[in-house]
């Protein structure tokens, strides 16, 4: 996987999830949730933005671009709130299959990250590990949900 590409997956991923967090903070009416989505959404904001100066191509993905799959996941998740009435293990579990989209694809562009320089690399690594951190806090409340 070329630098670009891997840059380029990488910040889409980031847009998706901060999509998704955003949605997930608008849909729970849990305080300590709306919270939790607000700074990992920011967190992804974040990521996406650290990574683009490292992509000097025209074909950089826009600042609100997402993936089609991650427009398709927004949308369960507004179905599935409206059924389930805001359930907050619902929430949860659907924000967790979220974050495990996002650590595959880090772990995809590692796997082939010939070409990415060791900059970049270790910036992705360490975005890696928050997300692992990110993941095992939502699991870890959907866990503990009623």
């Amino acid at each position: 996987m070329e630098t670009k590409t891997s840059i380029n997956s990488l910040i889409v991923i980031n847009n998706d999830r901060y999509e998704g967090y955003k949605k997930a903070a608008e849909e729970t009416k849990d305080v300590d949730l709306k919270t939790l989505f607000t700074k990992f959404s920011i967190q992804s904001k974040g990521f996406g933005e650290s990574l683009r100066p490292f992509n000097d191509t025209d074909d950089q993905p826009k600042h609100d671009e997402t993936t089609n799959s991650g427009k398709l996941y927004r949308v369960w998740m507004d179905v599935k709130a409206a059924m389930t009435a805001n359930d907050r293990k619902a929430i949860l579990n659907s924000c967790e299959y979220g974050e495990d989209v996002a650590k595959k694809t880090y772990d995809e562009v590692m796997e082939h990250a010939d070409d990415v320089p060791s900059e970049v690399l270790d910036i992705i690594r360490k975005q890696r590990a928050e997300l692992q951190k990110a993941h095992d806090e939502v699991k870890a409340l959907r866990d503990a949900a009623v």
